[in-house]
């Protein structure tokens, strides 16, 4: 399942490793795959602040965000079942969308910190 998750590091970050159940902060830009923008932070003006878990984030975000350091980019190629499956998201995303996410990660919390 997993084999479809598509991960390019477009920047290597060179700060603290992003981990299961780490709060992270990133600021993002999602696309649907006609290059449609349909969500990003930048422009609402903030960053996304969210713990990284199954329970919080799309499976394509848990899976490929997993060992990305703060400081770098990625860009994800998230099939849909790693998305949002069938559903349809609002007015925005079709149900059974691929999805692309460039996302530059801020900050990692870790429970040790």
């Amino acid at each position: 399942m997993t084999a479809n998750l598509k991960i390019e590091d477009l920047t290597e970050g060179n700060g603290k490793v992003a981990e299961k159940g780490a709060l992270i902060t990133a600021h993002y830009c999602g696309y649907l795959e006609d290059g449609s923008e349909f969500d990003s932070s930048y422009s609402r003006g903030r960053p996304f602040q969210t713990v990284l878990s199954k329970n919080k984030v799309i499976q394509g975000w848990f899976i490929g965000l997993q060992g990305m350091k703060v400081g770098g980019k990625r860009k994800l190629w998230v099939p849909a079942e790693l998305a949002y499956g069938e559903r349809q998201i609002g007015d925005r995303i079709p149900a059974n969308s691929n999805l692309i996410f460039e996302i530059e990660l801020l900050e990692v919390l870790t429970r040790d910190d």
